[in-house]
């Protein structure tokens, strides 16, 4: 199958499941043992393109294995509850595992795993973004497709706005979430509920979490900057609401 065929939709269904999950398994190459493919779980988030991004120890075995090779894989299952998983949706992430400092990299993990915050400090922990490659993604019996980088990551030069403020408006959202005269507040009735908080927003959706449980809402198109967000998170709750 040819890597440019891919159509947006199938890219996008890709990049979907990925942002809807909170871990995947790693793979890398061992440094010490002749580059063997090594796999363990790890926690993820995206950025907003839906590079994958991971916080790491120095001690992990995966860190010393990107030290030496930066190549790695990421499955992401969405198979959970099948009674025959090989007919649902898995997606693997092919690319490298570079070290990260940018803020919002570290805001967007940080929010989606909010537990990591007591460990995220320590000298040996890091946040590594991936620089993707390619995708395989399988949807079922027979839907495989190699996806591109570029048909798989999504376009984001107009969302530097709203990357500046993106934790206000979740915190806004969480914080009056009881308040039905508020648009945060109502947006954040219709669509999160009472156990559910915002933990993150991208120019495809938003991320949910109640406890151990993570949920995505999809907007009806995708956004490009600070106004058309607000206004995509009125449309869902006015949608919600009417349903």
């Amino acid at each position: 199958m040819s890597l440019s065929s891919q159509s947006t939709v199938v890219a996008a269904g890709a990049r979907a499941l990925v942002r809807q999950c909170d871990r995947a398994i790693l793979s890398t190459a061992q440094a010490d043992e002749g580059g063997w493919p090594y796999g363990s779980l790890v926690m993820t988030a995206c950025d907003y393109e839906g590079k994958p991004i991971m916080l790491l120890s120095d001690l992990a075995e995966h860190s010393k294995n990107l030290s030496q090779d930066v190549r790695a894989s990421l499955l992401f299952d969405a198979t959970d509850g099948l009674e025959n998983p090989l007919t649902g949706a898995r997606v693997t992430v092919m690319g490298r595992a570079v070290l990260t400092k940018t803020l919002t990299d570290r805001e967007r993990y940080l929010a989606r795993h909010p537990s990591s915050a007591v460990y995220v400090d320590f000298a040996d922990f890091k946040f590594y973004s991936v620089e993707v490659t390619r995708v395989h993604q399988v949807a079922g019996f027979g839907q495989i497709d190699w996806i591109s980088a570029e048909a798989f990551l999504c376009e984001t030069s107009r969302m530097t706005e709203f990357a500046a403020v993106e934790a206000q408006i979740i915190e806004k959202l969480n914080r009056e979430s009881m308040d039905k005269e508020s648009l945060y507040g109502s947006v954040s009735l219709v669509l999160a509920g009472d156990d559910w908080s915002f933990t993150g927003i991208d120019p495809e959706g938003c991320d949910l979490r109640a406890g151990s449980r993570v949920r995505r809402i999809l907007f009806d198109k995708p956004v490009t900057d600070l106004a058309s967000t607000l206004d995509a998170l009125k449309e869902l709750a006015g949608r919600t609401t009417t349903a």
